[in-house]
């Protein structure tokens, strides 16, 4: 049995949950046998030697976290109680909590596996990542760390990128369109069809729609397309390359970026859409369209970037449709780039990420039932 204690259930804990639940009752249970056993939310946490029941899980908030159900919320107690229940055990961190990150050495050294999606231990400081790493590759049984939906959710892109790297072959480059966020936001204002509306009323609608932060600047500044190139470039080896190192180009007009709200800023964000609307006519002229991509240049790493960028229209990045991801590697092997394309956002998508990393942890450690 792999036990999973999940960290902050919300909307991607609460989807991880949903499919969970949904596997304790399959028929593929009994090859893969994974069930919850711990929940923490910034309030209240539980913790149980057996498995929650399917009728407790669909209604967790109430039947598990519930005022009468739960102790007060204490990560230490927490791994605490996980430790004591023997058995091979997961922590998943649905948070994007830098103090939470900082607990993975905690949990690593009393044995506790991690997977996650929180991007945090990956791409900042670089003490922690080495000490993550050093703690989970000290021995081939020891406690393990998966963070595939860190970089494209759901997305093959980190397996596939260490495929490459175990069997030997070279990283050249990896470029892609990571956030899902502007990859919607530039496929609709930039494109040869794309219909006639300002860069305002674009971000206004991907906001409406639910595509970008409360405050779209979190996406426009390009920090989030940050901590995955630096996770992507660390993963490929360059292990110096961080938030510090890269050139990231943020496309916030330079007088909004300190403005209070983000009403505020919606509101002026109009006076910039001739700005925005230049750099389209000139990509559009040249038989091109803008992205916003990150790039890893695993020849020179001084030259690894986030920024918005033009490509040709039978460039594979300017089909893209949506807000999907796509990442070109190319190597060695691939001198043509090998592309992993798809949606790279959405709570289903990075809970079935985190799901197919317990099933490797699952797998890994031969855990049966």
């Amino acid at each position: 049995m792999l036990n999973v204690a999940i960290v902050g259930p919300g909307l991607v804990g609460s989807a991880l949950i949903e499919q969970l639940a949904a596997h304790a009752q399959s028929p593929r249970f009994a090859a893969l046998p994974i069930a919850v056993v711990g929940l923490i939310n910034s309030k209240k946490m539980a913790v149980s030697a057996a498995p929650f029941t399917a009728a407790s899980l669909a209604d967790w908030k109430t039947a598990i976290l519930g005022d009468n159900a739960a102790a007060a919320a204490d990560l230490a107690q927490f791994a605490k109680q996980l430790s004591a229940i023997g058995g091979v055990t997961a922590v998943v961190d649905c948070t994007s909590s830098e103090s939470v990150a900082q607990r993975y050495p905690e949990w690593l050294a009393s044995g506790l596996h991690v997977v996650t999606p929180n991007k945090k231990a990956f791409s900042g400081d670089e003490a922690l990542f080495r000490r993550i790493r050093d703690l989970s590759t000290a021995s081939p049984g020891g406690p393990s760390v998966y963070h595939e939906a860190t970089v494209g959710a759901g997305l093959p892109v980190l397996s596939t990128l260490s495929d490459l790297v175990r069997t030997g072959d070279r990283i050249k480059r990896i470029e892609g369109v990571f956030s899902g966020t502007l990859s919607y936001l530039f496929n609709n204002f930039s494109a040869p069809d794309a219909k006639d509306s300002s860069f305002s009323e674009c971000v206004a609608v991907a906001k409406a729609s639910g595509y970008t932060e409360p405050d779209p600047r979190d996406d426009l500044n390009g920090m989030d397309v940050a901590r995955k190139v630096t996770i992507l470039a660390r993963a490929a080896g360059l292990s110096a390359v961080g938030l510090d190192t890269l050139a990231v180009e943020n496309i916030v007009p330079e007088p909004l970026r300190a403005v209070e709200s983000a009403d505020e800023f919606m509101a002026r964000l109009p006076e910039f859409d001739a700005h925005f609307k230049a750099l389209n006519d000139d990509a559009l002229a040249s038989g091109s369209v803008l992205r916003y991509v990150g790039s890893v240049d695993a020849v020179d790493p001084t030259r690894c970037c986030v920024r918005l960028a033009r490509f040709p229209h039978d460039h594979p990045f300017a089909a893209l449709k949506g807000s999907d991801n796509i990442v070109a590697f190319t190597t060695e092997r691939f001198p043509i780039p090998l592309i992993v394309q798809g949606a790279g956002a959405g709570a289903a998508v990075t809970a079935f990420g985190i799901f197919a990393d317990l099933i490797k942890v699952c797998e890994r450690f031969a855990v049966s039932s």
